[in-house]
């Protein structure tokens, strides 16, 4: 006798499907692609990479002369392999040719532009033709399908509308799939949670900290986030650790997916995460070619160990990047997924090879204290590190917030929970932090990008 059929739009179902091991009640947006053979998707990987090569070659000028430097020319690439040969790209060389420097076509070609914010110096600016605004589409397209949402939904857009790729990105992408659009932007959390109601919201795009944040007012509203009609949340701009996804999945009973991307090579859609693999992400391998290299020497290391992820995008006819080193530090894995996907999978990134943090000679990484409090069933998922000299000393500061539960009028069980917490996080960490344990509810939440480090010592 046949297992009943599970309908993956109705609330919970995608993720009784997965626990079911039942991943073909799960859409797939291009099987043809996401579920080939290893071979044909490096053919199409190579042919693509000779192509925008010679393209870069051709009309990039920064690209001829740096290749010319090198005595490389785009006939010399005939393996996978020797993408190495090519010039690294990084976010250097983008702000340098500001604003349109590697652009490789007329500005009358080009439908749209985006950038960074430029808070530390002049932004990066990308632009995009109708085949550019297509391809990212398309990768929108397909990780939101590995997350249940299908064509007929309704999603509520909580990321803002401006220069940021990330809410254009899935705006397009989910329009593509066949959803209904509510571009609600950010802010005004109230209202997004009315909206929900009155509109009939199936999916929330928003970063997570700010998902847990309209989960904390509706609850405090008396909203039943179970009876909602809420069913999926698609999250980026930050990355979104294994303790808040799955306190955001049973508090709001939805289920929780986020992607990866960055706006030098497209934005959001470079990878997307299923429901088989919740701790890796697809890579959409037809449109970009992935190496990990070790951060300081540069050569690539053995699959499946960490390293630094460099992108080119494959392609990419507005602005061709090759070999964009991210800073970001992860693992590729190429063995078919349980999901059926047989695209390469990256580890969900957690820290960046330029966001470590030398604390008294010892190296300090904010996704480590991020996972130690993750492990501790008194306090939230929301914290803030400083950084700071004290009498000449660098000095290690963790504020974490109590859950209601946890906080006590004692000041000895208070006591005794913060030294628990700061010794957990020394065994960890190799360097003694000062613990603050903050009220329920006394850490601000972020509407856009949550903000966990200050380093306030002198640069």
């Amino acid at each position: 006798m046949s297992a009943p059929a599970i309908n993956v739009t109705e609330k919970g179902g995608a993720l009784r499907a997965a626990a079911e091991g039942r991943f073909d009640a799960l859409p797939i947006y291009k099987p043809d692609i996401e579920c080939a053979p290893r071979e044909q998707i490096e053919a199409v990987q190579l042919a693509k990479l000779k192509d925008t090569v010679a393209y870069a070659y051709e009309r990039v000028p920064y690209y001829r002369a740096k290749m010319d430097e090198m005595g490389v020319a785009p006939a010399d690439i005939q393996t996978l392999a020797d993408v190495r040969k090519l010039p690294f790209t990084d976010k250097a060389v983008l702000r340098d040719t500001f604003p349109f420097g590697l652009f490789a076509v007329p500005l009358d070609e080009i439908r749209e532009l985006h950038s960074s914010s430029g808070t530390t110096g002049k932004p990066v600016v990308v632009g995009y033709t109708d085949d550019d605004m297509d391809m990212w589409s398309e990768c929108i397209a397909r990780l939101v399908q590995m997350a249940g949402v299908v064509s007929g939904d309704r999603a509520q857009m909580a990321f803002g509308y401006g220069m940021f790729t990330g809410g254009f990105g899935l705006h397009y992408g989910l329009q593509r799939l066949g959803c209904a659009m509510i571009p609600a932007g950010s802010g005004n959390t109230e209202r997004h949670i009315q909206m929900i109601e009155d509109y009939g919201t199936t999916v929330l795009v928003a970063t997570p900290s700010y998902a847990m944040h309209i989960c904390e007012v509706g609850e405090k509203m008396g909203y039943n986030w179970e009876a909602s009609p809420l069913r999926v949340g698609l999250f980026g701009g930050e990355p979104c650790p294994p303790g808040l996804k799955a306190e955001i999945e049973h508090r709001m009973h939805i289920v929780c997916t986020d992607n990866y991307g960055l706006t030098e090579v497209m934005g959001p859609g470079v990878s997307g995460e299923c429901l088989a693999e919740r701790f890796q992400q697809h890579i959409a391998e037809d449109h970009f070619l992935w190496e990990v290299i070790d951060p300081v020497t540069g050569e690539p290391v053995g699959e499946g160990e960490m390293g630094e992820l460099v992108l080119t995008p494959l392609g990419k006819q507005g602005i061709p990047v090759l070999r964009y080193r991210t800073h970001d530090l992860t693992a590729v894995h190429t063995e078919p997924c349980a999901c059926g996907r047989t695209l390469a999978r990256m580890d969900k990134v957690r820290s960046r090879s330029d966001d470590m943090l030398i604390i008294r000679g010892t190296n300090v990484f904010p996704s480590q204290i991020e996972d130690v409090l993750t492990g501790i069933d008194e306090v939230t998922p929301h914290y803030h590190i400083i950084v700071r000299t004290n009498r000449g000393m660098d000095e290690l500061i963790v504020e974490t917030e109590l859950r209601p539960e946890a906080f006590s009028d004692s000041m000895a069980s208070m006591e005794a929970l913060r030294g628990k917490i700061a010794e957990k996080l020394k065994s960890t960490l190799l360097v003694a932090p000062t613990v603050r344990l903050v009220e329920p509810g006394g850490i601000e939440r972020a509407i856009g990008k949550a903000k966990h480090v200050d380093d306030q010592r002198a640069k």
